[in-house]
């Protein structure tokens, strides 16, 4: 069985004026392009109370960096409060979203993702002394990766939260 390593947790909230369609397709592409995940949608739920929509969105985005590594990040939207709402920009009504938003994102290193050291006890004893003194040096470097790739990440959709709400 493959050995899941969490290396980031971390998540962020904002309250405020913001385009929800723009800011999922955001997300969506900063994942896809800036650290070449693929993302799957494991949920997406939505409930109406009056006028306010609450939505729950699960993505879990992969990367395999090697035969033997692979980064593994998982994010999680909640919307709270969410409705429709019109703006004033630069004297033109515009149709936009406010509503609270909550995102946490969570990343993985995992080793041996496709389970060739797990076969015989044996094999379990090379993979110990493998990761110990072969390539300890590429395992603090993809944990390195994991922690930036995620505190970027927040920080891009916090900073782009900040200034939706700013116009």
């Amino acid at each position: 069985m493959p050995e899941k390593e969490t290396i980031f947790s971390s998540k962020v909230e904002y309250s405020g004026v913001f385009q929800f369609s723009d800011f999922y397709n955001f997300c969506y592409n900063w994942l896809t392009d800036e650290m070449g995940l693929d993302i799957s949608e494991d949920k997406y739920e939505e409930k109406l109370s009056g006028d306010t929509k609450t939505i729950e969105i699960e993505w879990t985005g992969e990367k395999e960096v090697t035969d033997y590594f692979k980064f593994e990040f998982k994010v999680k939207f909640k919307l709270t409060g969410l409705k429709k709402v019109e703006i004033n920009q630069e004297g033109k009504k515009i149709e936009t979203n406010k509503g609270k938003i909550k995102i946490t994102a969570k990343g993985n290193l995992v080793r041996d993702y496709k389970g060739k050291f797990e076969t015989t006890a044996f094999k379990k004893f090379l993979r110990s002394i493998y990761e110990k003194w072969v390539i300890s040096s590429r395992i603090e470097q993809f944990q390195g990766d994991i922690f930036k790739n995620g505190d970027d990440f927040l920080a891009q959709a916090k900073s782009y939260l900040d200034l939706e709400g700013k116009r």
